[in-house]
């Protein structure tokens, strides 16, 4: 059984231990009659809305004030502020965290672990959404991440292809230049760029093709919500 579970926006993330090792899946949001067993919880965190009628133990709610990142406004976005603790815990050093999911949030720690700002655009597979629905005779998407990425032709010739390629590179784009301008801003030699979400794996060779080095970890809210001393499963 899960142990622990973060609500996102158009997912929700879950985690469990057993036999030392630790486990995460990703599953859409359950039917309401399908709601899972809330009591076998750890904790758990919310981004997206609960279905009506559910009923999750509030005690083990972790919210902004369970993450211990200074400097966190009272509007910021619990995920935001655990994958930017979760980057700064891993070695104390200032971060930019680019979580690709359905939005593309951009969140920036420095070397004190305080949060900075951020910055939030649409995510490839919003892009590619929002496109068909407002761009005449194109299809609806058919796949995008990193199934749809594997092996991509960077100058497609079918128009579905360059849609989804063309939101791909916006998206590694965006954070490229965010990764640069933060460079030139308020530079510091020992500042890491940490790539997490759904679309981080698709994201990531192109990223590295710009010759930035670059942190892959595609569970890192949920790493980070289980190393909350409020909840004490990872240390």
């Amino acid at each position: 059984m899960a142990q622990l579970l973060l609500v996102g926006n158009s997912r929700w993330h879950w985690a469990e231990h057993a036999d030392g090792v630790w486990r995460c899946w990703h599953t859409p949001p359950p039917e309401a009659d399908a709601m899972p067993p809330w009591g076998e919880l750890r904790a758990w965190a919310a981004v997206g809305s609960l279905p009506a009628g559910s009923q999750p133990p509030l005690e083990r709610a972790m919210g902004l004030e369970q993450v211990p990142l200074r400097g966190l406004p009272p509007w910021l976005g619990v995920d935001r502020a655990l994958v930017g603790w979760g980057a700064w815990r891993a070695e104390g050093c200032a971060a930019l965290v680019a979580d690709a999911g359905t939005a593309l949030s951009l969140t920036w720690v420095d070397g004190e672990g305080c949060f900075r700002g951020g910055r939030i655009s649409a995510g490839v597979a919003l892009q590619r959404r929002s496109l068909g629905a407002a761009t005449a005779l194109l299809a609806p998407p058919q796949g995008l991440g990193a199934e749809a990425a594997a092996g991509a032709d960077p100058w497609p010739v079918a128009t579905e292809q360059a849609l989804q390629e063309g939101c791909r590179r916006a998206t590694a784009g965006a954070i490229a230049l965010a990764w640069r301008e933060l460079g030139q801003w308020h530079p510091d030699p020992r500042r890491r760029l940490w790539l997490t979400g759904g679309d981080g794996e698709a994201l990531a060779p192109l990223l590295r093709e710009q010759g930035l080095v670059v942190e892959l970890a595609p569970d890192l809210a949920l790493e980070a919500l289980a190393a909350l001393p409020a909840v004490g499963l990872r240390r």
